[in-house]
């Protein structure tokens, strides 16, 4: 089914110049990074920005505006984008990166599926674990010493998800299962055609090999 997915993703009209943005999005911990690799190798290799090179300490979600610069203006163009990634020890911006105007570019990380974005995306992919059990999860990844990061983040998110909630604007949710994920359609679009029946089913199954226990 990955690649029944990343097949229908690739039949979607560019969104941001050339690419196709496609936009994980979820709370902290529910495993977006684990099913954008997944998703990324489906695709063939395309692009994964991961949000956290993008928020820094002091703007956990203030990160738009340095976005659209680094980003999506050059994308739109359709040349390689440029970005700083934010190095969380250092406290500090890493050398350049260079994100290139593939045929689909992921886009994954908390907030990807805010308003000033979903015009540039293609579709909108919500991991859908609840935002306690995501966080419990987060917070056994990380450790007790990120104890205190944690506990300034949920009250950040959970600020930002309410003025600016990703879920409604889904056309995509995804359930991590023990062997794979189940897909169902969000309350924003029937995009999905597996195969060549004349409509998409409500769920799908995301089958891949074996289990990633990081989120």
């Amino acid at each position: 089914m990955s690649e029944a997915l990343a097949a229908a993703l690739l039949r979607l009209p560019p969104s941001c110049g050339p690419v196709r943005l496609i936009g994980v999005d979820g709370h902290a911990g529910s495993g977006k990074s684990t099913f954008a690799d997944r998703l990324s190798r489906a695709l063939g290799g395309a692009p994964v920005l991961h949000l956290d090179d993008v928020a820094t300490h002091e703007e956990l979600f203030s990160w738009t505006g340095r976005l659209a610069s680094q980003v999506l203006e050059p994308l739109r163009a359709g040349r390689a984008a440029r970005y700083a990634p934010y190095d969380w020890t250092a406290r500090r911006f890493g050398a350049p990166r260079l994100l290139p105007p593939a045929p689909a570019v992921l886009l994954e990380g908390v907030g990807a599926g805010r308003r000033e974005l979903r015009p540039h995306l293609a579709r909108l992919i919500w991991m859908d674990l609840p935002a306690e059990e995501s966080w419990r999860r987060g917070r056994r990844r990380d450790g007790e010493e990120q104890r205190a990061f944690w506990d300034g983040w949920e009250a950040a998110e959970r600020a930002h998800f309410a003025r600016d909630p990703s879920r409604p604007h889904a056309h995509l949710l995804v359930r991590q299962l023990g062997s794979g994920y189940r897909l169902s359609e969000g309350a924003t679009s029937t995009f999905l055609t597996f195969g060549d029946e004349s409509s998409a089913p409500r769920e799908h199954p995301f089958q891949h090999p074996g289990h990633d226990a990081r989120p």
